[in-house]
């Protein structure tokens, strides 16, 4: 005897219970999923833009300091408002000057320094005015 297909009465009960144990388990969709609070999500992080300047002006500081391939550089191409493009000016001038004196390790903490203390300035009442390239 070849075995033939299942009889239709036999699939049919195959698929109302698989059915029945997908609802009894909560992934059916009906009333049971509705009563529940959705998942909490994680909160996406945010920096801050006092945080996101210091954090742009120092890497930038460092690679005009260092003479990197990137150091030529317009501003608009290392992601710099013109604002921000004057606080990397002084940041980099001071650091070149401590670096003389100091070494590099005395300008690389100035960098820090100077781009916190600078940002923070520039953001202490919210986002500069005058346009997003300022």
């Amino acid at each position: 005897m070849r075995p033939g297909p299942p009889p239709r009465g036999g699939l049919l009960l195959v698929c109302a219970l698989a059915f029945a144990i997908a609802a009894l388990a909560g992934c059916g969709g009906g009333s049971r999923s509705e009563n529940r609070p959705p998942p909490a999500s994680p909160s996406p992080r945010t920096t801050s833009p006092e945080k996101l300047c210091a954090q742009l002006i120092s890497h930038w500081a460092r690679v005009v300091l260092d003479g990197g391939k990137q150091a030529g550089l317009d501003y608009q191409a290392m992601g710099l408002s013109g604002g921000q493009h004057q606080i990397l000016l002084d940041v980099t001038a001071a650091a070149r000057a401590e670096q003389k004196r100091q070494g590099a390790d005395a300008a690389r903490k100035l960098i820090d320094s100077q781009a916190s203390a600078r940002c923070a300035e520039r953001y202490r009442s919210g986002s500069p005015t005058g346009g997003p390239w300022q």
